[in-house]
């Protein structure tokens, strides 16, 4: 049901207490004094807190630990209790943060209420909390292409473990969705997802950030690392991280714990850190631009997150996902797209991956129609390239060329395009190409383009051993 923390400098208070918890179905543990009371909730947060206010041979009273646990561990319930009790120590806890004040001789009906009171507030805090996040931010794995089974295959395993998880992928692939995937299907949904946008984070500014601050005039503001405790962490293009920075990280990541600027005292946090890079992290520590110890900590599981190149089977299901979404959240036309259309996006280049896909999707939609199919010539790359009915503009490289090098080229590009389009899947480009399966074999060959297996999809590219002269 619950763990309680009892902390009372009289014995048989405690025992009494846990015992008649534990009848309760409750796991309580015992603390006789500030400094029992602090190992226990560093070592592990209690669901509630019982506080004496009074404890002898103690370095702190109950207002201290009240006002300590309050700032550091702001979600715990924590139930007041005392001998001496009078209305100003009532206010001064119900101030502090306290859930309740019971006076002793307490009566144990009584007690059991305020605490059954004080789980289920807390829970159904988290739970607002929970609802709101999911509320402003929704995040969907689209896909069914075999690079993005692979991929979603890899995730699925890594949700219920507690590793630290490596995502690596070009820009705009989709890395953050994979990581917010990971924690929303872990036992840290409820809690929190933060993100730390390694680029932007100044070095002189990074304790701050990172760490939060304390000071008399502005008490206690928490950083990045303390509004994820019990949560997820994800460093963003981890690789942008400044050197300095990456040896501090180093250090919370050893330990688990650190100090506010300007703070005296350990803050401990509970943290699953999830990263991402697009870039070659082997080569940015050749290069002494990424500390290698910061690296292998980072990289316990690492996951390919596929290019939108390596999964454009996926396109059309995407462009349907993203018109939906723009249709819910900003009312934009619910369009549907048509097969020339679709048959376009999934040749086009898209360097800036699923990202780049999703801006074309909202650019047509504002731009375009309010209703009917979205058609070729609206997308972008259409009117880039369109040179009036029937005539397609050629490419400063392909019109210089002579006939036969300038079909050769086009006829490997081509074939490229519609191979990678169905996934790697020879039937389906020969029917869509209008070629017997065998002669396109052959056309293949001649023309040096091979298929192989790429983050769980075949893909095809050009083997220069093998293209013709």
């Amino acid at each position: 049901m619950g763990d309680i923390l009892i902390v009372d400098d009289e014995r048989d208070i405690r025992e009494l207490i846990a015992d008649i918890l534990q009848d309760e179905g409750y796991t309580t543990r015992l603390a006789a004094n500030s400094d029992e009371c602090m190992n226990e909730i560093n070592a592990e947060p209690p669901a509630l807190l019982i506080l004496d206010i009074w404890l002898k041979d103690s370095r702190m009273d109950g207002i201290d630990i009240l006002s300590t646990v309050k700032r550091d561990n702001p979600d715990i319930p924590i139930v007041i209790i005392s001998g001496h009790g009078n209305i100003e120590i009532a206010v001064a806890a119900i101030k502090q943060g306290a859930y309740d004040f019971i006076e002793k001789p307490f009566n144990i009906d009584q007690l059991m209420v305020v605490i059954r009171r004080a789980m289920e507030a807390s829970k159904l805090r988290r739970e607002n909390i929970d609802l709101r996040r999911r509320d402003v931010v929704s995040y969907e794995m689209i896909g069914s292409c075999s690079a993005f089974k692979t991929l979603k295959a890899q995730l699925e395993k890594v949700t219920k473990s507690n590793g630290r998880v490596m995502l690596t992928g070009p820009a705009g692939a989709g890395k953050e969705v994979a990581a917010r995937h990971i924690h929303a299907n872990s036992n840290r949904s409820a809690a929190p997802f933060v993100t730390v946008n390694s680029a932007s984070i100044e070095p002189e500014r990074m304790e701050e950030v990172l760490f939060g601050r304390e000071s008399p005039d502005r008490g206690v503001e928490p950083g990045l690392l303390e509004q994820a405790h019990g949560g997820v962490l994800y460093f963003d293009e981890i690789a942008d991280m400044p050197l300095g920075t990456q040896s501090k990280i180093l250090r919370v990541l050893v330990e688990q714990q650190f100090q506010r600027v300007g703070g005296g005292d350990k803050v401990r946090v509970d943290l699953r850190v999830i990263s991402s890079t697009n870039r070659d992290l082997p080569t940015e520590i050749a290069a002494g631009r990424f500390r290698e110890e910061l690296y292998h900590r980072l990289n316990v599981v690492p996951i390919s997150v596929p290019s939108l190149e390596e999964r454009r089977e996926d396109i059309p299901e995407l462009a349907a996902h993203f018109i939906a979404e723009f249709n819910r959240a900003q009312g934009l036309p619910l369009r549907d797209v048509s097969d020339e259309a679709r048959a376009l996006l999934q040749t086009m280049l898209w360097p800036g991956n699923v990202r780049q896909l999703k801006n074309v999707i909202e650019r047509v939609l504002i731009l375009g129609e309010d209703s009917g199919a979205i058609t070729a010539k609206e997308l972008p790359v259409a009117s880039e390239e369109s040179a009036g009915e029937g005539r397609v503009v050629l490419s400063g490289a392909l019109a210089t060329l002579p006939l036969r090098e300038a079909r050769e080229l086009f006829e490997r590009e081509y074939l490229l395009t519609q191979i990678n389009r169905f996934g790697g899947n020879i039937s389906r480009t020969a029917t869509f190409v209008g070629m017997e399966r065998s002669a396109l074999h052959r056309k293949l060959k001649s023309l040096g383009v091979v298929t192989s297996t790429k983050a769980g999809a075949r893909v095809a590219h050009v083997d220069e051993g093998t293209a013709a002269d």
